[in-house]
């Protein structure tokens, strides 16, 4: 371009400016110009000295247009401003780019109840299963083309948080980035916060590293999701948990809050209304006048449904509705120990308290710790003798290699503690840290690591004794229940065993073998919930 095509609000480009450049003046400096001009992307100012040469480079809009675009660039780009419109005039646009088919409770909570509020500050309390990651991904979506949001957190227990990212995904097709420790660690010197629109991270990490949640807090949402908002609660004003610190934090940063749950309510309506002060501390001040907008079924910014009342679409030739979910029939089937196994769990207990009052005496971390293991031997119990006698087993085995190298227990044993959210870590997570656990000794004495070593070797010969018997009560009463159920003579029928423990895993799936059962075992692994593996661990008849 030419010196004197320099004119005021002419826009220039080229390869001296990282953008396009709107002029504001243009001086002449003998064979040089002199050119102030505003970014157009940046509004950064730009005052440089070009000589005729660079001018030469630059390129210039025309004064009138020309016309000569391309025509099919210029039909997309018209296309793109309806479809941004589009709400305008279907007011249920997001289902006609989501991969989801809506049920008319969750469309009901979107568009009647989020959606018509200014400031989207509310508490989703259905039931489990009503589909509350669909309504907060409608929700998202619905959003999001009304260009009301662009930054956007989802905070969710540790073991969810690549579910959501895949049902986003999936669904929605919307892209969220999992913040851990790791990713934190690899953005040193950063803020992945600030430099990632849609996030997902875990409620339980984020409060309880101080680096997690500073960064954090440097960072503004325009709309934040918390997913079993209930760990978020507090026991009283005085005694304020980590979570519910973070979610007061997180209400201050974000104009859109969005908190769900399926069991909101723990019977206090103080610690309730604790809860709900995370959306809004004048709304939900007064406890009476909640209970009152209560028992009105009229809280504001607050729903929730339960199973029995969620329904199909009415039939287009009947006009009836079908409920969602069977109805269900609760059976509790009552067994008692026999008395050898009376006998096991009574000496079981007397080692347990033995340990317990040990463990208390030392007020370490260490000592905490082996509390926690003895508590969860008994807990291993209630699930199968066969669990209990594996931790048993390897608790000797440890205590044996202590004691012929006790000065290099010393020197290996580090302090370990329960981490605060160890009921929300995934299952193999919480299995290492019992593993790490049943390591540790109350005492590295050699008179009482042998003493420990006969109580130990004891309760595991029981334990065979009573497997050996093959008379289990809790296995006895499955074997009774599934056989009235007609498991045994019907080969089609399908059956569903959940348990806690991998270890009693393991022992039902060669029980149920040896009865001459098929069976597929599905174990919970940490990385099951990424995307593509099974996500529940079950015992299935095939």
């Amino acid at each position: 371009m030419l010196a004197h095509q320099l004119k005021l609000n002419v826009i220039i480009h080229g390869p001296l400016f990282p953008e396009p450049v709107q002029v504001i003046v243009a001086t002449p400096l003998g064979a040089a110009v002199k050119i102030v001009g505003k970014g157009l992307r940046t509004s950064q100012v730009y005052e440089p000295i070009l000589s005729l040469e660079q001018l030469a480079t630059l390129e210039a809009t025309p004064e009138e247009e020309p016309f000569d675009g391309d025509a099919t660039r210029f039909r997309l780009g018209i296309e793109a401003m309806r479809l941004a419109l589009a709400y305008e005039y279907d007011p249920y646009f997001t289902l006609s780019i989501a991969r989801v088919d809506p049920l008319p409770h969750q469309l009901e909570a979107v568009y009647d109840y989020f959606l018509k509020l200014p400031r989207i500050r509310f508490l989703l309390a259905d039931d489990p299963g009503a589909g509350k990651t669909i309504m907060a991904g409608l929700l998202i979506k619905e959003l999001k083309i009304r260009g009301l949001i662009q930054r956007i957190l989802i905070v969710t227990p540790a073991n969810l948080s690549f579910q959501w990212q895949r049902e986003m995904q999936d669904k929605f097709r919307e892209h969220f980035e999992v913040i851990r420790s790791d990713v934190l660690r690899a953005n040193y010197g950063s803020n992945p916060w600030q430099e990632k629109n849609q996030v997902v991270t875990s409620v339980s990490w984020v409060s309880r590293i101080e680096d997690a949640k500073d960064s954090l807090l440097r960072s503004h949402w325009d709309l934040i999701v918390v997913d079993e908002a209930h760990k978020m609660s507090a026991y009283s004003a005085d005694k304020k948990t980590l979570a519910y610190q973070l979610g007061e934090a997180l209400s201050v940063m974000t104009d859109h809050y969005l908190l769900m749950t399926a069991t909101p309510h723990k019977g206090d309506p103080q610690n309730f209304c604790l809860f709900l002060e995370l959306l809004d501390r004048d709304v939900y001040g007064d406890v009476r006048s909640l209970e009152e907008a209560m028992r009105r079924h009229a809280a504001p910014f607050y729903l929730r449904r339960v199973k029995e009342a969620l329904v199909t679409f009415p039939d287009p030739d009947t006009g009836r509705v079908k409920t969602l979910f069977t109805k269900r029939q609760v059976q509790t089937s009552e067994f008692q120990i026999d008395d050898d196994e009376w006998d096991f769990y009574d000496a079981l207990t007397r080692y347990v308290e033995d340990q317990s009052i040990k463990a208390a005496a030392d007020d370490s971390a260490c000592g905490r710790a082996l509390g926690f293991t003895m508590a969860m031997l008994q807990r291993r119990f209630a699930s199968s003798i066969y669990a209990v006698r594996r931790s048993l087993e390897r608790m000797k085995d440890r205590r044996e290699k202590i004691l012929a190298d006790p000065a290099g227990y010393r020197q290996e044993q580090i302090l370990r503690r329960v981490p605060e959210d160890f009921d929300d870590l995934p299952e193999d997570e919480q299995q290492e840290i019992l593993e790490q656990l049943e390591n540790i000794v109350a005492s590295v004495d050699p008179a009482a690591l042998r003493e420990e070593i006969l109580q130990l070797t004891r309760l595991i010969d029981q334990a065979r004794v009573l497997e050996q018997r093959e008379v289990e009560s809790k296995l006895v009463k499955l074997r009774e229940v599934i056989t009235e159920q007609g498991v045994f003579q019907d080969p089609k029928m399908k059956l569903l065993i959940f348990t806690e423990h991998k270890d009693t895993l393991d022992y039902l799936v060669g029980k149920l073998r040896a009865w001459r059962l098929s069976v597929t075992q599905i174990p919970r692994r940490y990385e099951d919930r990424r995307p593509g593996h099974a996500e529940h661990p079950y015992l299935c008849r095939a």
